[in-house]
């Protein structure tokens, strides 16, 4: 049997697609499964022992479904659900099963804080498009796959942080799901370890601030390094921070203790992190009460109300202390 998994971004949600991968390749016998995704993604899913081929999409829409069509898929997982990827599915003329985007629940709690959203992980809707398969989640959680090229050593780090480290994830897509730089400083301020700050290259600048108020126990890596080692930098803290961002679903695709850290955006929307084996070990930041939050299901480049209370008025104090619990258990 072939399957063609679609998903097309981001780095979070197809970190978010991997217990569905992994189960259709344990529960179905022989199955060669490909994915089609965008090209700035396709190292990802290249790294998945699970995954037979990693198509990517072309700008030339009929010489990919040309391609696509080649392929002669038995099923399409559709785990993206938009426009594009129903054009897919419409010109291969394939059996095919999307899952349930709530958008409609999403815009009511957005829009008149109206909450008729399901307590379902988006992980478990991802499994309504391959139960016609019978593939059921095996609660294993998700999973990432460091690349060899990326796996640092312990020696390449700064000799303070070779005895156990704290990552923080300072960076994200919005302003608006991002901790302000003076909240990170006082939250680091806190902690009882050095502290290695990730994020993009837009993150760098901010970072370096960041890194000058803290001093010699905070190392900015933000701009410097790939994906993938930033991975390997989270596979080996003892715990992280972390926005609600592409990298905290990487933290608990490697089972790390986990503080989420959330402002306009809610976990009620099903996006937190998924750690099945070890729950206890992932705590939620949020500011709870506020009548306008969430304000978007997404994110803005800045607070549509101008005070930003939703990250302004979180507590250091709790954030830390929180760390030291999901790290340590107490």
């Amino acid at each position: 049997m072939k399957v063609l998994v679609i998903r097309f971004s981001s780095i979070g949600d197809i970190v978010l697609t991997s217990p569905v991968i992994r189960c259709l390749k344990k529960q179905i016998p022989d199955v060669e499964i490909h994915v089609l995704t965008k090209p700035q993604f396709r190292s990802i899913y290249e790294e998945c022992p699970y995954i037979s081929r990693v198509k990517t999409l072309d700008a030339h829409f009929p010489t990919m479904i040309r391609q696509l069509r080649a392929e002669r898929y038995d099923f399409i997982a559709d785990l993206h659900n938009n426009l594009r990827s129903w054009r897919v599915r419409l010109a291969l003329k394939v059996k095919s099963k999307g899952f349930p985007k709530l958008n409609l629940r999403k815009y009511l709690l957005v829009r008149f804080k109206i909450n008729l959203l399901p307590d379902i992980h988006i992980v478990d809707r991802y499994f309504e498009a391959v139960r016609p398969l019978g593939v059921i989640n095996d609660g294993a959680g998700l999973d990432f796959f460091i690349a060899e090229r990326d796996r640092m050593k312990i020696r390449d780090l700064p000799k303070s942080f070779r005895q156990g480290y704290y990552a923080f994830v300072i960076g994200g897509n919005h302003f608006t799901k991002i901790l302000p730089a003076h909240q990170v400083v006082r939250v680091i301020e806190r902690l009882d370890r050095p502290v290695v700050l990730l994020g993009g290259k837009e993150d760098m600048e901010r970072g370096d601030a960041i890194q000058s108020l803290t001093g010699s126990n905070t190392w900015n890596s933000c701009g410097s390094l790939s994906l993938g080692q930033s991975a390997w930098l989270i596979e080996h803290a003892l715990g992280v921070i972390t926005n609600d961002t592409g990298l905290m679903h990487i933290a608990a695709a490697l089972h790390k203790p986990i503080v989420s850290v959330w402002g306009n955006t809610v976990p009620g929307f099903g996006m937190y992190p998924y750690l099945t084996t070890r729950p206890e070990r992932m705590a939620i930041v949020e500011k709870k009460g506020l009548s306008c939050r969430p304000c978007s299901k997404i994110g803005y480049p800045a607070c549509p109300k101008g005070h930003f209370d939703c990250m302004e008025l979180l507590s250091p104090d709790e954030i830390a202390d929180q760390l030291h619990k999901v790290v340590f258990g107490k």
